[in-house]
């Protein structure tokens, strides 16, 4: 009994240990958020100019930026994570705040599709890192 009692304390300290090294390695570079931000800002504020020949381009760059930058996590990390409900509903929220009135507002002032840009661009920057440490502190702890 006692050679089982040691030998599942030695699986769980294993587990444990996969669990602190999986935490360090999904650790993005420290250039992803502000990447994925500048593309997003990029792709906002090109509604300023309201031309098809800024915006498809725009279009464009934010999808092959975003798909590079998913190449780039994956093959660094080895991993590739799904938003939880729960954020996504969050983002899905702010960007909602932010767009609406841009677009209310973007035809009289064009501006204000920079302004949007700048503001998802950092929220994004920011708030991936801040996911990323949640992430973390939760692969961590086991939960």
């Amino acid at each position: 009994m006692t050679a089982d009692r040691d030998r599942a304390a030695a699986d769980l300290a294993a587990l444990d240990a996969d669990r602190v090294a999986l935490a360090e390695r999904v650790v993005p570079p420290p250039w992803f958020g502000p990447a994925l931000g500048l593309l997003l800002f990029a792709f906002i504020s090109s509604n300023a100019l309201d031309s098809p020949w800024v915006t498809a381009p725009a279009v464009l760059l934010f999808g092959l930026g975003t798909g590079l930058l998913v190449a780039v996590y994956r093959r660094s990390t080895g991993v590739w994570v799904h938003t939880p409900p729960r954020v996504l509903a969050g983002w899905a929220v702010l960007v909602v705040a932010v767009l609406v009135p841009a677009y209310l507002l973007g035809d009289e002032r064009p501006w204000v599709f920079v302004v949007a840009g700048a503001v998802l661009g950092v929220a994004v920057a920011v708030l991936s890192a801040r996911w990323t440490r949640a992430w973390q502190r939760e692969l961590r702890e086991g939960v």
